[in-house]
């Protein structure tokens, strides 16, 4: 694979809908430029590394979950997971650097493997070059530091390792399948300044063929060109919003493809999907393009992680909504 471009995160204000919706420039826009001179002008880093390095060795505290909803409907904790176990694919849909949704994700994890339901656990967070280092290190092939290096996390993902170390080390620790979901960052970035149809043969490799990116949806549209002229607002740029929209489909139909396959080759596990939560608004994202593939009859549930107000305001944004304990 090529050297990856570095990215930086814009997150929309959280009075919008799309609280979570992280979008990703590349430092190569006059957008990106901007924030990277920002950023070099803050001596923030050292800190931020400092902490990074702290938590990495900190370990997790159990979190109980406050509340979980069904809708409007407050449900008792035991009854939801009886539900969930029923499932065959669960989204958790996170904030990518929340504390508290990744200590969430992790309760619920915990809590179903002892239940005795067989898991896998599906990663938005490692792109599907890198399939073979989640096996090698569940198979204790490889330390975590060489999964570091080998799925170059750092360089793709970015967010801070002591978020999900925690997560990776109990699949280890308890022989979890884990997925890789993404679709590689030089497709993605090509599809966003050039579109589709630029892409060649060999960049099909790893994702679906064109004829099975669904483009159709009008409001998962309408709702991403909402943050897209909001993140753009003020700011001189050249991206296409339709190449835009169309790397954000390959995204989800490339994690959706992946995720059908695993369930078509068991059964039997419960697929839990680690994901942004725009992946699953409305199960526009990936949700119902998995069902496309597999069927009307397929049990699936969306569950967002410590949802703001304006989030659980929204009819049929999400099946179920989790709140940690604020005391924890």
């Amino acid at each position: 694979m090529g050297n990856a471009q570095r990215i930086v995160v814009v997150t929309v204000p959280s009075t919008t809908p799309s609280r979570s919706w992280q979008i990703f420039y590349r430092l190569a826009s006059p957008l990106g430029q901007r924030l990277r001179q920002w950023r070099s002008s803050h001596a923030w880093q050292p800190i931020a590394f400092t902490l990074a390095i702290a938590l990495f060795f900190a370990g997790t505290h159990s979190v109980k979950a406050q509340q979980v909803w069904r809708g409007s409907e407050s449900v008792p904790l035991q009854r939801a997971y009886a539900d969930w176990q029923q499932k065959h694919i669960l989204y958790l849909g996170e904030t990518h650097d929340s504390v508290a949704d990744h200590q969430a994700q992790l309760r619920i994890l915990q809590e179903l493997q002892r239940r005795g339901r067989p898991l896998a656990i599906a990663l938005e967070m490692i792109q599907r070059p890198f399939q073979a280092a989640l096996d090698a290190y569940i198979a204790g092939e490889i330390t975590e530091m060489e999964l570091l290096e080998q799925t170059q996390y750092a360089q793709r993902w970015g967010f801070p390792w002591s978020l999900y170390a925690p997560i990776f080390r109990f699949a280890k620790e308890q022989q979890i399948p884990l997925i890789a979901l993404n679709t590689p960052t030089e497709v993605t970035r090509q599809v966003a300044r050039q579109g589709l149809e630029s892409l060649g043969e060999d960049d099909f490799r790893y994702i679906p063929p064109l004829t099975d990116i669904d483009l159709s949806n009008t409001a998962y549209r309408d709702r991403l060109k909402e943050i897209f002229v909001a993140a753009h607002q003020g700011v001189s740029h050249r991206m296409n919003f339709d190449f835009f929209y169309q790397a954000q489909v390959l995204w989800d139909e490339t994690m959706a493809k992946v995720i059908a396959k695993h369930h078509q080759r068991h059964p039997d596990r419960l697929i839990v999907v680690l994901t942004g939560r725009g992946h699953v608004y409305f199960g526009d994202g990936i949700p119902q393009r998995v069902q496309r593939r597999l069927s009307p009859n397929l049990r699936q549930a969306i569950i967002l992680l410590n949802p703001t107000a304006t989030e659980k305001a929204k009819p049929r944004i999400a099946d179920w909504f989790w709140q940690n304990d604020p005391s924890l």
